[in-house]
């Protein structure tokens, strides 16, 4: 199992979700609103690069290696715009998952 965390653009999220949507047998995913940190480029000829803030949307979801691509896919195809700040995706490995409920594990708990 992998968890795919997109921070992406606020005005993006929805395009994502629906992009993602569209990937079948696909369990839930949880959106936040975020604030990050970041290095704006500035002209180097003109002024130094500083630090600023922007607020973004952070979309995880873990699924199994079957749908990683998918997701990934579907992750870019809704979050590109091709300017700077679209945003960032970091892939991780899930070790192990548990329905509280259920006690299901692993791969039926995502489901």
């Amino acid at each position: 199992m992998y968890e795919v965390k997109a921070i992406v653009r606020l005005d993006r999220q929805e395009e994502v979700i629906a992009a993602l949507h569209e990937v079948t047998d696909l369990p839930g995913l949880t959106v936040s609103i975020v604030e990050g940190v970041g290095r704006r480029h500035a002209d180097a000829a003109l002024e130094p690069a500083d630090y600023g803030r922007a607020t973004m949307a952070k979309i995880e979801i873990v699924v199994g290696e079957d749908r990683l691509t998918q997701v990934l896919v579907a992750v870019s195809r809704g979050a590109h715009t091709g300017r700077r700040g679209d945003g960032k995706v970091f892939v991780s490995r899930v070790e192990q998952a548990l329905r509280l409920r259920t006690g299901e594990t692993d791969l039926s708990a995502l489901q």
